[in-house]
């Protein structure tokens, strides 16, 4: 049977109905998703340490719209669009067009603008709860935040009985336009203990986006054997730069398997990336606030799934422009196995 709505939670300031939707298969593995900006509140799987919630969340989905949340802003298991990452200047050209958008980040565009994909209400296009699956749907008007055309996005959630948390997102539109879509789940496969350094992270790339000093990538691949070289396992803390972190995009590497993974020696969870998507943006969360005594800088690390940063001004960058007719697609399949601990 297909159920159209979850569990009510609130009334938005804006009076759409906000709810909470549950997702659990046969392992006992649970995945919630809130209509609100399509986040994943909790993704709670078994462990040799028992059930552990391995993204960062709050338990109240009202907590999203809190403005100590707000003021810092870490985007929290949302989904992210039109254009994830930055947009240098907030301008970028569509045939011959200049098109200007909001530059929420002065004086760049980042995911989205002011509110973005990640702050709307999606509607429930179903939810089947016995089959684990959500399906979420969002129009963004012609000129929201100031992209053209008007782009109708639908967001897949799927859980497998193999501790698959598969996201697929489709989009269309009426116009040419910039689109860029991901997902920005924070990972944590040991929240019991402090910190993320000691997780062993694995990225297979050969090259990474050089950026400047505001992060916007400047179109250069640079070899990851100068910097950033994550092709073999190793704990995040080992190289990383202890106040800045890491904050980079890999250009993933399509020789099969993975195009990352993360593993907990603790609680022997091992988390696989698998996306359609070319890059993988690394972040170790240096900007998380500090909130009712949780979370903190460095305590979850984002794989977002997504084309280059800044490609729609880098014409050596895969194309982002969706047209009338066609429909972008992009799936990215987060796998979470228990391996014994050698």
């Amino acid at each position: 049977m297909i159920q159209t709505s979850g569990i009510y939670q609130f009334t938005h300031p804006g009076g759409e109905d906000i709810y909470l939707f549950h997702l659990i298969n046969k392992q006992g593995t649970e995945v919630r998703v809130t209509n609100l900006g399509a986040i994943t509140t909790a993704f709670i799987v078994p462990s040799t340490k028992g059930p552990v919630n391995i993204v960062l969340g709050f338990d109240k989905v009202a907590d999203y719209l809190s403005p100590d949340y707000l003021a810092a802003y870490p985007y929290f298991g949302a989904a992210i669009g039109r254009y994830a990452n930055r947009i240098a200047n907030g301008k970028f050209m569509i045939d011959g067009q200049s098109c200007e958008v909001t530059c929420n980040q002065p004086p760049h565009h980042l995911h989205g603008g002011h509110e973005g994909f990640d702050k709307k209400i999606w509607q429930v296009k179903s939810y089947d709860a016995a089959n684990a699956q959500l399906i979420l749907k969002y129009k963004s008007i012609d000129g929201e935040e100031g992209f053209p055309g008007e782009l109708n996005t639908e967001l897949q959630i799927n859980l497998t009985n193999e501790n698959e948390l598969i996201y697929t997102f489709r989009a269309t539109t009426d116009q040419p336009t910039a689109v860029n879509l991901t997902h920005h789940d924070y990972f944590d496969l040991d929240p019991l203990s402090k910190g993320i350094n000691g997780q062993l992270v694995q990225i297979n790339a050969d090259h990474w986006l050089a950026q400047n000093e505001s992060f916007v990538a400047t179109g250069e691949l640079i070899p990851v054997a100068a910097a950033f070289d994550f092709r073999i396992p190793k704990p995040i803390g080992q190289d990383a730069d202890p106040v800045k972190g890491y904050d980079q995009s890999f250009v993933i590497n399509r020789s099969g398997g993975p195009a990352a993974s993360a593993f907990s020696i603790n609680t022997g969870l091992k988390l696989e990336v698998f996306t359609t998507a070319p890059v993988v943006h690394f972040y170790t969360g240096r900007y998380i606030p500090l909130l009712n005594g949780k979370f903190g800088a460095f305590s979850g690390y984002c794989f977002e799934a997504q084309v280059h940063p800044n490609a729609i001004n880098n014409p050596s960058f895969p194309d982002t422009i969706l047209r009338p007719g066609d429909t972008y697609e992009q799936q990215t399949t987060y796998r979470v196995s228990t391996e014994a601990v050698k």
